[in-house]
């Protein structure tokens, strides 16, 4: 449950730090936030249990506040504070047509409310935005065709919409954008079809546009 923080933001050159742990240790935690203001929801805990469990980081160290409606892991996150945060998607469990979820959830700074679900079931997706403005791209889905999806998903603050694909299906992707909005961001790496990959897509509010490669192959 250790945290480490990263000390040399906005300099070229910063070390790592170790901070404050987190309270209850798991695996496959969605984060959402910068390094001074950030929440961290759901995910596993031993011996293989899904969490619930929410903590907020104020800079310093980790407090609980109000759980997650539905225990899950491998969920996509949108967000730039622990005051306001989307979480969507997700491992819930069961047989393969029901393991995935669309179930999304949004963060108030107190409480998560269930509001419109996805428009297709998944889990370990790429995301990045705001609550009211996000965007979810790729993940692994069970339902019909299963596998690797290349799906993109825009969200306005009320519902989702379905957008242009990514140019190769993955899971398990990076991606970052910059807390701004579902207008522009950019994926790289995953599991592909191929194995892991160093691909880089870069998104422009309509389309996804592949760029330079990752030096080096992985995924999340």
């Amino acid at each position: 449950a250790s945290t480490e923080e990263w000390n040399g933001v906005g300099t070229p050159i910063g070390a790592w730090a170790t901070s404050t742990d987190i309270n209850t240790a798991r695996s496959y935690v969605i984060g959402i936030g910068t390094y001074t203001n950030a929440l961290a929801a759901g995910g596993t805990t031993p011996p293989g249990a899904y969490s619930v469990l929410t903590e907020s980081w104020a800079g310093t160290s980790w407090t609980e506040v109000n759980d997650i409606n539905t225990p899950r892991f491998g969920a996509t996150g949108a967000g730039v504070s622990n005051t306001s945060a989307l979480i969507m998607f997700g491992y819930v469990g069961g047989p393969p047509s029901t393991a995935n979820s669309v179930l999304t959830e949004s963060w108030n700074g107190t409480n998560w409310t269930e509001v419109n679900d996805a428009n297709t079931k998944r889990q370990d997706a790429g995301g990045f935005g705001t609550q009211t403005s996000a965007l979810a791209a790729g993940g692994y889905k069970y339902v019909s065709p299963p596998g690797r999806s290349a799906l993109t998903e825009s969200w306005n603050g009320t519902n989702w919409t379905e957008v242009n694909d990514l140019n190769e299906v993955r899971y398990k992707l990076s991606e970052s954008g910059a807390g701004a909005d579902n207008t522009s961001g950019i994926i790289a790496g995953g599991d592909a079809p191929g194995g892991d990959t160093t691909k880089t897509e870069l998104w422009n509010g309509t389309n996804w546009t592949e760029v330079n490669d990752m030096n080096l192959v992985r995924d999340n």
